[in-house]
């Protein structure tokens, strides 16, 4: 890599391709193998991916994008934001940096949410006035010597300091702004970029998708700022700074009258900034990374209309390189070791195909389209091939979507809803339950296994699942929780388990991509219009409420989480897919009810995830989002309890769209912040059941009985008695039932200590 950077991506998945990283991780803290063994484990795998990258034909291979846990945790240890609590745990760099992020003893772990608008889980930096910022980790400086070693030029890759600092917690309310500290933290920076220059690195790339979203003035002028200062450093590496997810023009305006070399853009997520580019002052002084083929959705690039678009950008930079729209995180490795659908298949490109359009991409550019006849072929007979295909298209969905009318979203009046929910349910004051799945026991995941790959038959296979769903509820029992769930023992992922019920869906068995840590999900792909050709879940609820008499929760997801957790089509609204799903959710709601359930929990966690980042789009989107839960959950009697949950997002943003989807009880991640989430709802009247979670299942921890009723009584503060309720953050599958019996035996003693203090 000398002088420019051609092709390129801007990061790339780090998990392994056969979730080695997942593995390494989970046995060392288990303590089956030792932190030696997982440092190797990651070595092989960062070396692994520089030379797929740099054998693949890429002009520049990005560099530090490895993490053990996340990049916004890791630029945090970086320049020692590490929050006293955790440093004096004592347990060196890695268990440092692990408790964190897992938490440690009584130490509970930093906060996490989304990662803008994707399903990957960032942990939230801790800033105060006291914090103080030194270069105190020399990961960057150290990984680009190591794929020097093995043979590869890398260029760094960094959370860009403006980013850090708007996405970070201040700890000290509204009277300080972590963006205060950002000449502390460019002087942090310039250190780094200084020791990387040392080193002999030629280019940094600095991501800033935090400009993607709507900012003000200040900020903006924080962001010039801040790269003329860097920029203005007499010994230091060339710096591409990147902007996705959205449109970054107006960032990118203010770059361009810096010394920055070059700016990347998403020119996928909205088409429309290729317009903006031509009056950018300044641009024809940098190279552009035109961000040209989807680094967040799996379908082929049309590279006709990818290269007509690069030609239009000729004229506007000094040089235009081919890169990803955001970095390959977000998508699976590689679709040919998929055995799906040839067809489906054919459409489908995953992070290694990406790499090799954004190769064909480059070469088109520097070498003319000759150079690359027989890919530009192919290419165009995937995408006529997937335009034509008759297997999209169910006229009977779209005839029923047709003949709706406003009436299907709607329900009666809530305080009458709440009557008659209470003399069926006859529950106590603060109420407890959980949110729905329970840990998924080897036994299970084996049973599961062995059936997909027919070493057993259904009836076998049911029958296990039965006497897990029976232990599962006599556990609740015994426990003495008042609303009970199944556990969901045959569901693998709650969105995958209904894509695989649906038509229009496609899934994979190695489409693994990491949603936080080790936890990965397998998105399922929907490519086609939804139906619901049977029913998914009425047979296990109804077996386990035959087990109890205390009521049992349907559990389904959400018409928008279901979304926003697959690799959606991208041939027609996203609105328009998402009442296809409310429709089919809205079949199975109502055979829940008619087969006795009478609570049914619809599960929206991500309805803040999929919110624009600007705010210009953000009532077009929630009017959708609202009318597809809407329609959804609206086919059922007023005796009938609808529960939705929520978790780790920014709530503030989309509360009135959370008062109107019109749920009875919804329940919400609360414990990591202490219930801050409870301001924003007061603040907009809201007057429906909540349960704020009082227990983060994210950690390994067990609260103690004490810890929960200090946040139940704090939520008392702001929730009356008679609408709380009282559960965990999330679902309890990825825990072990080590620390969820405990836990929830807390829960339960907790919710009646401060039962008998009730007037």
């Amino acid at each position: 890599m000398t002088g420019t950077i051609g092709s390129t991506v801007l990061g790339y998945p780090r998990i392994g391709p056969r979730r080695e990283l997942k593995r390494a991780l989970e046995s060392c803290w288990a303590g089956r193998s030792s932190e030696v063994e997982l440092r190797e484990t990651a070595r092989n795998l960062r070396i692994d991916t520089w030379r797929r990258l740099r054998d693949a034909g890429l002009d520049s291979v990005p560099g530090n994008t490895f993490s053990y846990y996340d990049q916004v945790l890791d630029t945090a240890v970086t320049f020692g934001a590490v929050p006293k609590r955790y440093a004096e745990l004592g347990l060196g760099s890695l268990g440092t940096y692990f408790a964190m992020a897992r938490g440690a003893d009584a130490v509970p772990p930093l906060e996490m949410t989304k990662w803008f608008d994707t399903n990957y889980h960032y942990l939230v930096p801790e800033i105060g006035p006291g914090t103080t910022f030194s270069l105190a980790d020399r990961t960057p400086v150290e990984q680009y010597r190591e794929a020097l070693e093995a043979g590869v030029t890398t260029r760094p890759v960094l959370v860009g300091p403006l980013t850090f600092l708007l996405l970070a917690k201040s700890t000290a309310g509204e009277s300080f702004r972590p963006l205060d500290k950002l000449p502390e933290l460019l002087g942090a920076y310039a250190e780094l970029l200084r020791e990387l220059h040392r080193a002999g690195v030629e280019w940094v790339q600095l991501d800033e998708p935090a400009f993607a979203a709507d900012r003000t003035p200040d900020q903006l002028q924080a962001l010039g700022d801040a790269y003329r200062q860097l920029g203005g450093l007499s010994a230091r590496p060339k710096l591409l700074v990147a902007g996705y997810f959205g449109d970054f023009t107006e960032a990118l305006r203010v770059l361009a009258g810096t010394p920055v070399e070059a700016l990347g853009a998403d020119l996928v997520t909205d088409p429309s900034t290729v317009d903006s580019l031509s009056g950018v002052p300044g641009l024809r002084d940098k190279t552009l990374v035109a961000g040209l083929v989807d680094g967040r959705n799996i379908w082929r690039t049309d590279l006709d209309r990818a290269l007509t678009t690069a030609a239009t950008l000729l004229g506007l930079a000094g040089e235009v390189a081919v890169s990803t729209s955001c970095s390959l995180l977000h998508v699976p490795y590689d679709v040919e070791v998929e055995d799906i659908d040839p067809q489906v298949k054919s459409w489908l490109a995953f992070a290694e195909q990406k790499v090799h359009e954004v190769v064909v991409l480059g070469r088109a550019l520097r070498d003319g389209r000759d150079a690359v006849t027989d890919e530009l072929s192919a290419a165009r007979e995937a995408v006529a091939d997937r335009a034509g295909a008759t297997r999209v298209r169910n006229n009977r969905v779209r005839a029923r979507l047709e003949s709706l009318r406003p009436e299907h979203s709607q329900r009666g009046d809530y305080q009458e809803r709440r009557a008659a929910q209470q003399k069926s349910l006859q529950l106590p004051p603060l109420p407890t339950t959980t949110i729905g799945s329970f840990p998924q026991t080897t036994d299970v995941r084996k049973a599961r296994a062995a059936f997909q790959s027919g070493r057993i038959d259904r009836a076998s296979y049911q029958q296990r699942m039965r006497d897990e769903i029976k232990r599962v509820i006599e556990l609740q029992e015994s426990i003495g929780l008042d609303v009970l769930v199944h556990g969901e023992p045959e569901r693998n992922d709650m969105v995958q388990y209904f894509a695989e019920h649906l038509d229009g869906f496609i899934s994979t068995a190695n489409g693994w991509v990491q949603s936080y840590g080790s936890r990965c999900v397998r998105p399922p792909i929907l490519y086609g219009d939804v139906h619901r050709p049977e029913p998914m879940t009425v047979e296990w609820a109804t077996y386990a409420q035959k087990l109890t008499a205390k009521p049992v929760k349907g559990m389904l997801t959400g018409p928008v989480t279901i979304l926003a957790w697959s690799f959606v089509r991208d041939d027609q609204p996203l609105a328009d897919t998402a009442a296809q799903v409310a429709m089919a959710i809205r079949d199975e709601v109502q055979d829940l009810e008619a087969a006795g359930i009478r609570v049914i929990q619809v599960d929206e966690p991500a309805l803040r995830e999929l919110l624009p980042l600007r705010a210009a789009q953000r009532a077009a989107y929630l009017e959708w989002a609202v009318s597809a839960f809407r329609l959804a959950t609206s086919g059922v009697s007023d005796s009938t309890q609808i529960h939705t949950h929520l978790c780790y997002s920014e709530f503030g943003d989309v509360i009135d769209a959370i008062v109107a989807l019109d749920a009875d009880v919804t329940s919400i991640e609360a414990a990591r912040s202490r219930m801050e989430v409870l301001d924003d709802l007061n603040a907009v009247g809201f007057g429906r059941g909540v349960g704020p979670g009082v227990y983060d299942i994210h950690s390994p921890r067990v609260p103690d009985a004490a810890e929960v009723t200090d946040l139940l009584r704090a939520a008392l503060r702001a929730v009356p008695a008679d609408r709380l309720w009282v559960n965990p953050d999330c679902g309890l599958k990825t825990r072990g039932y080590a620390e969820v019996e405990p836990a929830l035996e807390n829960l339960v003693s907790a919710a009646e200590a401060v039962r008998r203090d009730l007037p």
